[in-house]
């Protein structure tokens, strides 16, 4: 029997399958009230649609291992799945797309989760149900320990897989952790996840999720960056929307624009994965700070271009194509 092929980066977390449902303009209508965003559609009432499309095998980390493996690395996946035909046909999406599945444990009389979206305009919202899994984290033998691990999203019933994770981590510091949490995670206090902070190489996080953990000034981005390493990570990245990422080592930080939309967003699921794999890969395949800030907003702009998170994935080559025509003013500063 053969030896399994070495893995770059393995993604742990949550794999799903979404059911796309497109909302016309005109049977739904977006507001705001007390700072939130509302969808309202007419209750108790037959609205049409404009159609459905079914996206397999998505989630934060999934979404990052394909990626991963569009971007030409060796990539593998820790989930769960049930024993249905969704999760069959999730581990088969996998496959196609080249991530190694070895690690995905099948829960015979589990379901698969299952997710639906309601899509309205670029926006989405989700409507979601977390199987419950019983989690572990997987036994990994000496060949087939991965460079990296990059973990996001996972239920709340996997908490104390991240003692295990980080219990693994300690004893095995030439692996770096890339760790872009998921609600869940962050709901769990920075307290609780200190141990897995503190093996934590590189944080991917959003502006608003940077001031729920660390409780500090929203504003004040310097302040995120100092609070956020000061929890373990060598490396934090803070993307903010159009207004675009900051990144810091440590030593120096930078802030990077987004890059230019060819055209208005179609629908903006994974951007944020797109733009946390794209940085990871950078780094993995031997780029610096600034190098992985100029591939990642590209992957984030070519996926909100396409329906689901994965459709508008790019490969090494075309980020390279689009960096090139990038504009002048499509790099990273100092600040």
């Amino acid at each position: 029997m053969s030896e399994p092929e070495h893995i770059d980066v393995l993604s742990v977390g949550d794999i799903v399958t979404d059911a796309f449902i497109k909302l016309l303009d005109d049977q739904a209508v977006a507001y705001e009230d007390d700072g939130n965003k509302w969808l309202a559609m007419p209750f108790g009432m037959k609205i049409p649609f404009d159609h459905a499309e079914i996206v397999e095998a998505v989630g934060n980390a999934p979404n990052a291992a394909v990626s991963f493996a569009k971007l030409g690395l060796k990539s593998a996946l820790a989930a769960n799945v049930g024993g249905d035909q969704h999760g069959r046909d999730m581990i088969a999406s996998l496959h196609k797309k080249k991530v190694d599945s070895r690690y995905v444990h099948i829960n015979p009389d589990k379901n698969s989760n299952y997710h639906y979206v309601l899509w309205y305009k670029e926006e989405r919202t989700i409507l979601i149900k977390h199987e419950e899994y019983d989690y572990h984290w997987p036994h990994l033998k000496p060949k087939e320990i991965p460079k990296w691990i990059y973990f996001s999203s996972i239920s709340k019933n996997a908490l104390d897989m991240h003692d295990d994770m980080a219990e693994w981590l300690e004893d095995h510091p030439e692996v770096n952790l890339a760790f872009q949490p998921g609600t869940f995670q962050i709901d769990a206090g920075a307290h609780r996840l200190k141990r897995l902070y503190a093996v934590t190489k590189v944080l991917l996080v959003n502006r608003e999720e940077a001031t729920e953990i660390t409780g500090g000034d929203h504003e004040n981005l310097h302040e995120l960056l100092d609070k956020l390493h000061a929890l373990g990570p060598k490396v934090v990245v803070i993307t903010d929307g159009p207004q675009g990422a900051y990144a810091s080592d440590g030593q120096s930080r930078f802030k990077m624009p987004p890059y230019p939309d060819p055209a208005p967003p179609f629908e903006r699921t994974g951007a944020g994965d797109a733009f946390s794999s794209a940085f990871v890969a950078a780094l993995i395949k031997g780029s610096n700070l600034e190098g992985a800030l100029q591939w990642a907003p590209i992957n984030s702009m070519s996926v909100v271009q396409k329906v689901g998170a994965q459709a508008g994935l790019l490969s090494q080559d075309e980020i390279g194509e689009l960096l090139q025509k990038a504009p002048e003013w499509y790099k990273p500063e100092p600040f």
